[in-house]
C-alpha cells in the first residue's frame, strides 16, 4: 500500500505540503502498520522454534521477517523522524523519498518471500 499508493502521491505534493500532512499521515502509519509487524515476526519466530529450528524454510520465513523488522532500525526510524520533524531539506526530498520507497519494496519482498516460505512450511 505504501509504496504503491501512497509514495506517488507524495511525490505529487510540495515539501511544505507533505511534512505538513506526514505529521498526521505518520503515526496513523505506525499504529497500523506497528502491530502487524510484529505479529508477522513473532509469529514466524516461535513457529521456527516449535519447530526445533527442524525445517529451512520455517527457519528462512523468520529470519525474513527479522530482516523486515530490522529495516525499520536500520532506515524507517531514522527517515520518518526527519519527515515528522522537518528535518530534512525540502530539496532533498524528492531524492529520500525515493530512497524510502526502495527501501520499502526490499521490506515488501523480503516479507512476501516470508510468507510463500511459511506457506511452503506448512505443506
Amino acid at each position: 500500500m505504501e509504496g504503491a499508493l501512497l509514495v506517488p502521491f507524495w511525490r505529487s505534493l510540495s515539501s511544505d505540503e507533505f511534512f505538513g500532512r506526514h505529521v498526521e499521515v505518520g503515526p496513523r502509519l505506525f499504529r497500523y502498520f506497528f502491530p502487524l509487524t510484529n505479529a508477522a515476526v513473532w509469529l514466524s519466530v516461535v513457529s521456527a522454534a516449535l519447530d526445533g529450528l527442524a525445517s529451512g524454510a520455517r527457519n528462512a520465513a523468520a529470519l525474513l521477517c527479522v530482516f523486515a523488522l530490522t529495516t525499520f532500525f536500520l532506515y524507517f526510524k531514522r527517515a520518518n523522524a526527519s519527515f515528522a520533524d522537518g528535518s530534512l531539506d525540502g530539496s532533498s526530498l524528492p531524492f529520500e523519498l525515493a530512497r524510502w520507497a526502495a527501501w520499502h519494496w526490499v521490506r515488501t519482498v523480503a516479507t512476501l518471500l516470508a510468507f510463500a516460505l511459511a506457506v511452503v512450511a506448512w505443506m
